[in-house]
């Protein structure tokens, strides 16, 4: 006759044995385990019964319920030998229910966003709600009502929908947009240089029929007629974000750079930023009001102006241009370059005082460039002509002329633009003396960050479509997804790995809630070695410790 017995061991945990009695003799056939918690018990001991019962006879069953009572820790014995058994007969024919798993979750991933989160300082905001609708819009961009499905599956019981929406508003009366930008931009002069911004803007459109005074319809590069609204980010050099802003969808892009500039300048009290941004910036107004504030900037050109800078390169060089090739000449701030004569072969060196009404213009020539320049011409080439054979596209091609007589090539027009393919200006007011042509280059390339940047806040944090409709609830979805954004690039930082990547590894490794002999206890995942050196690389231990 074989059973199960619990034995008190001397480390203090309980040994789960299975022990028989052969012709009046007892020896233990199998030692189980040992338990140190009511759950561990339960386990053991399902385990040990599944040992004894086995395959090899069967039970038969009556339909009876036999009440299962709960196996209790063995206490410590005064004395005992090695086949007595404290728990006395009661202990020898005591079972438990089968465990059960109540509940599994991605705690894993939540524990290691969280602890992002911590490193970046946004706990100083002392919020957890908030913090829970960044983790989730990090996990699973959805609504504001379906959030707590997000948070669930991740182990966490969240706030009502109520405390929710209480949040979005503590967010803008408490100004944690202010905050969060403090902190990211201790975080980026700690680990990086914040010398150097770079800027763009983007915009988000509305499932809305009518405009406000926030949400209007304005230029769409996706070509949409929704309500919009203008969004501006400030990244450093890595694409690190630092400040972010929005305005009216009707606004030009062009009036949006100084305000975001002056407001963090003002709030770290910064006196020379370097500011980078692409040719859509460009404006005289943005360029003065820039230099003005004692700021310096490198601003894409627009390749319109390439025949009025580089003049004197046309007539002694012709279009000739070598891969690689950097001209550093002057730009006119506003009408005729009046700096750079043609008469002269060499390109004047500019400085501020010398020249007075011009900025320094630095263009660069490179062959893959052209050849990309060149297919796009042709592209635009082939629409023209078929616009003009009775092909009517959606709207004119580039490269046609209407005439009284009906539509014509613009010859004049595509022989200039390939004359100027592969050319890349850039636009500053940083002396040669201070910034040599190569790395105004180098800075300017730096820019495929906050394209980068915008992308994932698009894609990964899905900022769009939105379906708030008043200002402070569209603020405080734009402060989250500015701190989602900076806790995923952090992600990308230290693990050199896309936050998708990161989360298609880490949410799959689910904690299971068992209720084994009475006793609720959380199990963590197993984890393997690329697991482990994830979660290292995010600066989280093993969850088993």
């Amino acid at each position: 006759m074989a059973w199960i017995r619990r034995v008190r061991t001397a480390s203090g945990a309980t040994a789960v044995q299975i022990a028989e009695s052969v012709d009046g003799r007892r020896r233990i056939v199998r030692h189980v385990g040992s338990a140190h918690d009511g759950a561990e018990l339960g386990l053991l001991m399902a385990q040990a019964r599944q040992l004894l019962e086995g395959d090899a006879q069967g039970e038969l069953d009556l339909g009876l319920s036999i009440p299962v009572p709960r196996a209790a820790m063995v206490p410590a014995p005064s004395a005992a030998t090695l086949f007595d058994d404290p728990a006395g007969p009661v202990g020898r024919r005591a079972v438990v229910a089968a465990p059960q798993v109540l509940r599994t979750s991605s705690a894993v991933l939540y524990d290691a966003l969280a602890g992002v989160y911590t490193d970046l300082g946004f706990d100083a905001l002392g919020d957890e709600v908030f913090r829970d609708l960044v983790i989730a819009r990090l996990v699973e961009p959805t609504s504001l009502l379906d959030a707590d499905r997000v948070l669930a599956d991740l182990g966490r019981v969240s706030a009502s929908l109520s405390t929710r929406s209480r949040t979005l508003r503590r967010c803008q009366d408490g100004a944690y947009r202010d905050q969060i930008a403090k902190l990211c931009f201790q975080h980026a002069r700690a680990s990086a240089d914040v010398s150097l911004c770079l800027y763009d803007v983007t915009t988000l459109h509305f499932e809305a029929a009518d405009e406000d005074a926030l949400r209007k319809v304005g230029y769409s590069k996706e070509r949409r007629v929704d309500p919009q609204i203008i969004v501006g980010l400030l990244v450093d050099r890595g694409g690190f974000p630092l400040e972010i802003g929005c305005w009216e969808g009707n606004k030009a892009e062009t009036h949006t750079i100084v305000p975001i500039i002056e407001a963090f300048a003002a709030r770290h009290q910064i006196n020379d930023l370097v500011v980078v941004a692409d040719a859509g910036m460009l404006s005289a107004a943005n360029l003065k009001a820039l230099d003005e504030a004692g700021h310096t900037f490198i601003v894409g050109s627009k390749n319109a102006k390439a025949p009025i800078d580089l003049a004197s390169h046309f007539r002694w060089h012709g279009d000739a241009f070598t891969d690689g090739q950097v001209i550093d000449t002057l730009t006119p701030k506003a009408g005729k370059n009046k700096g750079n004569d043609p008469a002269l072969r060499a390109e004047p060196v500019w400085d501020p005082e010398q020249y007075p009404t011009s900025w320094r213009a630095v263009w660069s020539y490179s062959a893959r460039r052209f050849a990309r320049d060149n297919k796009t011409l042709t592209a635009q080439e082939n629409r023209a002509k078929a616009a003009i054979e009775g092909n009517k596209p959606a709207r004119t091609p580039r490269f046609v002329k209407t005439r009284t007589d009906g539509l014509v090539l613009d010859d004049a027009a595509l022989a200039r633009a390939r004359r100027l393919a592969g050319l890349k200006g850039l636009v500053t007011n940083i002396p040669t003396t201070v910034l040599p042509a190569s790395e105004v280059i180098s800075s300017y390339a730096d820019l495929w960050h906050v394209e980068q940047s915008f992308r994932m806040s698009k894609s990964d944090l899905r900022a769009r479509p939105l379906f708030a409709r008043r200002r402070d609830s569209i603020e405080a979805h734009l402060t989250i997804v500015f701190t989602a954004l900076a806790i995923a690039r952090t992600v990308q930082a230290r693990t050199g790995l896309s936050l998708r990547r990161v989360l298609r590894q880490l949410r799959p490794l689910r904690s299971a809630t068992i209720e084994a002999n009475g006793t609720i206890r959380t199990l963590p995942p197993a984890l393997g070695p690329d697991e482990h050196a994830l979660l290292n690389d995010l600066g989280q231990t093993d969850p088993r410790h």
